[in-house]
Parts: C-alpha cells; structure tokens; sequence
C-alpha cells in the first residue's frame, strides 16, 4: 500500500497461490474485502488494472475520498493493512489496447483513469512496443499527478509525448505546465494529429462526456474513440 497522493492510493495485490490472472491492458476487476467488524464481504467494486500483464502481481488506484455516485464515502481500502485478504474477480471490460494493432493513439486520462493507461504504457515498455502515443494527462492539482517519476521515464523509453494539465492551479503550487480542462483546442494544440490517431478515455462520467464531445466536435469519428467509464 502506497500512499500516492494526497487524494489517491497506489493498492498492490499478491495471488496467494502466486498464478498470474491473464489479462488485455485496460480491463478491469471486481474487487471485494471483508468487514473487520462484522466478518461480512464487502461490496465488490469495480477498478480498472494498473500493472503490466506480464506481472503476477496487480496495482490498483484508489481515491481515498470517493465522491462519484456509490462509491460516495471513505473508500474500504483506506484501512487496509499488508497482508489483508480480498477477492479479486475478473479481468472484465471491453476497454483493451493491443499496441500490435494501433500504431498512433491518443490516451486522454482524468485523476485515477490513468490507471488502465498506465497497465498499457506497461506493457508497451515491456514488449519495446513502437507505438506513437500522446497522453492527455488532467490533474486537480499538480500534487494529484500519479506515478509521476515513471511517467516521466516513459517520455523516454517509449514514442510517448506527455502532456498534464492541472484545473484547479493556485499561486504559489510551482506549476508552470498547462493549465484547464481538456478541450478542442487543447486536443488541437498538443496533438495536431488528432484525425490519424486511435482514441482511448478514462475517468469520471462527467470528464469522459465532455471529451467525447470535444473530439466530435472537431470531427473525430465515433468508431475511433473508445472509452472506460466509473462513478
């Protein structure tokens, strides 16, 4: 357990009997523990994996504030201690990226739907994928970035030109990057090629939604997006 961000935590799981699940980067497993008081499961919920396939192991981001529809409350995982048992079920989603298939993508990610782009970038690395990719990157604040050294790394190691956007910017957070929600021009500005590439999303409904719309509204066909939806 990792306490990532102020708002997020980074959550690894270990199979006890240490088989690896098969899995397509960008799906999702269900995920449920057990009620310390009551012995009862808890609730199995949906996150999206952040690690590479080829691990036996699996990552997961976590805010620890949900605030999207039943996920609202302190999250389950807020308490957790090293070797607490859950259950994981899955992989599950038709949200999946093949690096084999898609040579130009853009990944537009919101807070914690960087997760299931994390998991391909991953596996791009892993595989010395040769994949020309741009990330769209939206962050409350430039402390919520996640993974932020190893995304960095990436800028390096892959085809991968990186672009984060803080929203809600103050003075004084020593942010001089981008700033604002993603939109038509932004999309324009950092990724001109917008009409040659694949498009993958994942965040908040809300954040999802309006990507969407920014992308039709500069002409980007339907059958070219696809996108992972929680909350």
């Amino acid at each position: 357990m990792i306490d990532e961000t102020p708002e997020v935590l980074i959550i690894g799981f270990k199979p006890e009997d240490g088989k690896k699940s098969a899995f397509d980067p960008g799906m999702f497993m269900m995920i449920s523990g057990l009620d310390k008081t009551t012995g009862a499961r808890c609730v199995a919920r949906a996150y999206s994996i952040a690690s590479d396939p080829s691990s036996p192991n699996m990552e997961f981001f976590v805010i620890k504030q949900p605030t999207h529809g039943e996920h609202i409350g302190t999250s389950h995982f807020v308490d957790v201690k090293i070797g607490d048992q859950f259950m994981l079920k899955g992989p599950n989603g038709q949200f999946r990226f093949d690096p084999s298939k898609d040579s130009k993508v853009l990944f537009i990610a919101g807070g914690t739907g960087l997760a299931p782009f994390m998991s391909m970038l991953r596996h791009m690395n892993v595989t010395k994928a040769q994949t020309d990719a741009i990330m769209l990157y939206s962050v409350k604040f430039p402390t919520e970035v996640i993974r932020k050294d190893e995304l960095e790394s990436f800028s390096n190691s892959l085809k991968l030109k990186l672009v984060v956007t803080v929203t809600r910017p103050t003075e004084g957070d020593g942010w001089t990057g981008q700033t604002g929600h993603i939109d038509s021009a932004m999309i324009q500005k950092h990724c001109p090629d917008f009409a040659e590439r694949m498009c993958y999303i994942c965040g908040p409904l809300p954040f999802v939604k309006a990507v969407k719309d920014s992308l039709a509204a500069i002409g980007v066909q339907q059958q070219r997006v696809s996108a992972d939806v929680w909350g």
